[in-house]
């Protein structure tokens, strides 16, 4: 019996195989402009509500697939979940991104709550399954996560950007 996986084209091309052609997926291809993205982004109050809905995390991750037959689809989610699970308020405001309450002492640290993170984060495995039954046998799944850093930055900075003095002194203390 042959594995599934051996058939997928970005699973060859990360094995170094030599393909026909190069594989076909798109950083964020889901997303504001389909039309049929912003028509469903309408059903949720904001944008991590939008991502904790498996019914709508998998038709937005099966949208591109359906316009661009690509070989890949990307987990619909966002890097911010995480900081949201452990209890961070996390926001996402129109025209400027994501705002956090920042944690700016051990306080803040202590307000963190490690403890029930896979169970907030339920949604998100119901998402995963759904999607590896319903994308097609020849197409990978991908899913991503930001760096420690990357997530350190926006929870003790407040929000993304290039100004990381608040993470960095953190880091050096």
């Amino acid at each position: 019996m042959t594995n599934p996986s051996d058939q997928k084209l970005m699973i060859r091309t990360l094995r170094g195989e030599t393909l026909e052609r190069p594989p076909f997926w798109l950083m964020r291809q889901a997303g504001r402009y389909l039309p049929e993205y912003r028509e469903l982004r309408k059903n949720s109050k904001n944008f991590l509500d939008f991502c904790y809905s498996p019914d709508l995390a998998v038709e937005v991750t099966l949208q591109p697939l359906r316009r661009f037959h690509m070989d890949a689809a990307i987990l619909f989610s966002d890097i911010l979940v995480i900081p949201d699970a452990l209890g961070q308020n996390v926001e996402f405001l129109e025209g400027e991104g994501p705002v956090l309450d920042p944690v700016r002492s051990l306080e803040d640290i202590k307000k963190l709550n490690p403890d029930g993170i896979a169970d907030y984060l339920t949604p998100v495995f119901e998402i995963l399954n759904r999607l590896s039954r319903e994308i097609p046998e020849e197409t990978a799944l991908i899913g991503f996560a930001g760096s420690p850093w990357t997530i350190a930055v926006y929870m003790v900075e407040g929000r993304g950007g290039t100004d990381h003095g608040k993470v960095l002194g953190w880091a050096e203390n």
